[in-house]
This record gives structure tokens, sequence and C-alpha cells, in this order.
């Protein structure tokens, strides 16, 4: 029997954005495909987010190795690294959830192509698309949604070599350990190497050419993060311009330039992480009414483009390139697509952010300069991890909780962390955001003793001066 080639709904790329898309298109009725050129589950799953906190938590383990005489545990002997099954657990990981996708699209019933996709014109209503891999196939859709996903951006004259000069995809697949590394670049990929790479004995300089590191988060979490990574022994330039990079017989020399002076630094390996840009090149958008900016599709609040039947979601589209955010976009665009009622756009400040370097990092919604330049008046409250019980029994008191309150209305406009395991906190604050909820329903909320948790809940009481335990 000859393979289906019409279909309601055809997802280009099969990642965390892509395929849930697809999935939610088939529950609704609809029948879907999925064209995906190398791996399901896209960069998030097999390059990104999973297998690297695979690899931080093997650095985790070794740290918490290193530091068990802090709780009466003697270990004696040297604690070393087998760094071939550290990378092969985590390929590892990675691919047991690939495999998983797969199955899931095929118990849903969405056709997956394996190739390249571009759109090759109407046939009537539906758009054409023609899939390049072993064969070439076309398939024809009603609907199209580009999940294409992003790549690291390069600087110009700075290519990454695959050696000494890597991106984060080399920087998780190491067949030696590096004596000394440089990370340009301090967003949450760039900060998660850092931390990864220093907790296995290597020398680490972060380089940052905005003035200060995790730029994205709000200011007092940043600088309580370069504080804690410059007492790990991580360096940190900030305000710091690379000007270029030269492969010498140590391995790479990086010019740097900082408040008018330069210096060179030398270091056997550098990870550029200054940032992704847009796949949508070689996919047939010349001929549509698709805009982009600056590489990053244009799209309503609903994934809809400026041409009808075409959309667009996840880390295409821009800002903030997370998976949890392309996948809700998925769900946006399909029920938008199905005629549903009461579909809310995304708002981006509603989307949780998270680091998983050590400490922690996570937020949602506005930080405190953002919140001010908005015109709000608002209440901060902060409570330290240094007055919370698990957190002192845990050995790991270093962080704090900050929340952010419209000072009128009691809303809730952002929530700050750092410290233990507060990227499963952040999600508290979340839920209270999405249902509304004001300073009051969560000063009367009663958070279980002792958890991580009773720090939300005091940091709240402080923005209305009520703490107790600080």
């Amino acid at each position: 029997m000859a393979q289906k080639t019409e279909f309601d709904v055809i997802v280009i790329g099969g990642g965390p954005g892509g395929y849930v898309a697809a999935i939610r298109a088939s529950q609704l009725g609809m029948s879907a495909a999925v064209v995906e050129r190398e791996h399901l589950g896209g960069i998030c799953l097999n390059w990104g987010c999973i297998p690297t906190k695979a690899l931080l938590r093997a650095a985790e383990i070794k740290h918490n190795i290193e530091h068990a005489a802090d709780f009466g545990i003697e270990v004696s002997g040297t604690v070393s690294v087998n760094l071939k099954k550290v990378v092969e657990r985590s390929r590892g990981v990675a691919s047991r959830l690939s495999s998983g996708v797969g199955h899931l699209l095929k118990k849903n019933k969405v056709t997956v192509f394996d190739g390249t996709a571009k759109l090759a014109g109407k046939s009537g209503a539906n758009w054409v698309l023609s899939v390049t891999g072993k064969s070439e196939t076309r398939l024809t859709g009603k609907h199209i949604i580009i999940a294409t996903g992003a790549r690291a951006r390069a600087l110009p004259g700075i290519e990454p070599n695959g050696s000494s000069i890597v991106t984060y995809k080399d920087a998780m697949v190491p067949e030696k350990m590096p004596k000394s590394l440089i990370v340009v670049g301090s967003g949450a990929i760039g900060v998660e190497f850092a931390s990864f790479y220093q907790d296995m004995g290597v020398e680490v300089t972060i380089v940052e050419y905005l003035d200060r590191i995790l730029n994205a988060e709000d200011e007092e979490i940043s600088a309580l993060a370069q504080k804690s990574f410059e007492k790990r022994g991580i360096k940190i330039l900030t305000s710091a311009k690379l000007l270029g990079l030269k492969e010498t017989s140590q391995g790479v020399a990086a010019d740097i330039e900082t408040g008018g002076a330069k210096q060179q630094l030398v270091a056997e390996r550098v990870i550029m992480a200054v940032g992704i840009v847009g796949n949508s090149e070689n996919i047939g958008l010349e001929a549509t009414k698709v805009k982009l900016d600056r590489g990053h599709i244009v799209t309503d609040g609903y994934g809809a483009t400026g041409e009808a039947g075409l959309y667009a979601i996840g880390d295409v589209t821009g800002a903030p390139w997370l998976a949890h955010k392309a996948s809700h976009e998925g769900i946006i665009c399909i029920e938008k697509i199905a005629g549903m009622k009461h579909v809310h756009p995304i708002e981006d400040n509603s989307v949780p952010g998270c680091t998983y370097c050590r400490p922690q990092v996570a937020s949602v919604g506005l930080t405190e300069t953002k919140a001010k330049q908005a015109g709000y008046e608002i209440k901060v409250g902060k409570f330290p991890f240094l007055a919370n019980g698990k957190a002192i029994a845990l050995g790991d008191d270093e962080g704090l909780i900050k929340t952010i309150f419209d000072a009128k209305t009691g809303a809730l406009l952002g929530a700050h962390m750092i410290g233990p395991e507060v990227t499963e906190l952040i999600q508290g604050y979340v839920v209270a955001r999405s249902l509304e909820t004001t300073e009051a329903e969560l000063m009367h909320t009663i958070f279980p003793h002792p958890t991580l948790s009773e720090a939300m809940h005091e940091s709240v009481l402080d923005a209305y001066d009520r703490a107790i335990h600080f």
C-alpha cells in the first residue's frame, strides 16, 4: 500500500514544538505528519536540555563526593572521572528519549518522514512540500507548521572548527578534558558549560560582552550568581569584547578588550555560546508573504504568519528560546487551527526560565528593573536560603528567593531565585501567576515543613514586612 502523502497538518521539524503540535493535531481528529531531517526530539532532547542535564548530574555527584567529609562521610583515595562513560551516559539518556518520541508519534498515528522539507508552492487550497531524504517525496497539507528550531550563532570571522573552538554540540561530547577553557557568552548555555567543566577540574574563564552575566535575569540574581561562580574559582570578564581567536601551540589565544584595554587569554579550548539564529533559510519562504525579523519568523500570538496556511512555532520565531515555550506554542497553534474556543496567546512574561548551573537559577515574570520601567509601584520580598532549615540540612544554603508584587493590586509580577533545586520550585510561582493569584492567597497557603518551598512563602511575607524566620 502506498504511503499517505496528503494531510491536514504537516509539521516541519520534530523538536519539542513540532512533535507536540503533531500529537495534539491527531488528538483533535486531524491527519498529521512530521518531517524531521536529523533526530526526533530536536536539539533540546538530543543536543541541549536533556543530555546537558545528564552531564551536570555527573558533575554534581563528583562535587558531592569531594565534599562528603562535610557530612561525616569519609571517602578514601582520589575521585577520578571516566569521561567516556560520562559522555556515553549522557548520549544514552538522549537516545532513550528520542526513541520515546518516535513511539509517541506512532501511538498517536502521526506519520514521520525522514528528510529535509521545502515549500514547493500550492496545489489548489493545499501547500506542497518537497521532502528530500533517501528519496524525494511530495507531500500536500492544508496547514504547514514551521518548527525548524535554531542553531548556534557564530561571530563574524570567528568560526568554530570542531576541535579547539567549539559550539555546544562538540562541548557535550569531549574526548578528553581540557586543562583550561574560555566560555564566550554567559547566557544559560554558557554558564551551564562553565559550571560543568569547572566541577570537572577545568580552569574556566567566562567572557561576556554585556556588563553582567545571565543578563536576562534580575540584576540581584545575576550578581549573586557571579559571586558564587568566582568563589568556586571561575574567572569572569564582563563588558569584554572578543576581538579575535587564533590557534596556537598551547590551544587558542583570545584577544579581549575591556574598558579600552586589550589583553590576551590563552586556553586549550573555547566554547562559543553567543546566542542562536533561527533556521529560516532554505525552506522556501522567499516566494511567500512570511516576514522575517533578524532571521526569525514573525507570527501573531497563535503562530500564524503573513501567509494563510503557514504557521511557525518555537525557536525559529525568536526569544525566549525555550523548549517548553515551543511545546505550548504548538498546542496553541493547533487548537486555533481546529477552531477551539478560548484559546489564549502565549504571554512571554509567564514563561519560566531555568539555568542548571551550580547554584541553579530560575525566574518568571518581570525583573525589578523592568517592573519599575513598566510604571508599576512595587513591593519586593526576599528570603535567603541560609535561613531555611531544609537548605541547611542539605548543606546547600547559598541563594535567595525574590518576589515582586504590584503594590496596588497585589498581583505577582515576577519571581527570581538562585539556590538549591530552584528550577523545580519556580513552577509554584508560575501556577500562581496563571491563576492570577495575589499576595493574599500566597500568604494563606500552607507550605510543608521542612522544605525548600518554605522560602517561597517567606519571600512573599517579606514583601509585606511579615517574614517570620529572617
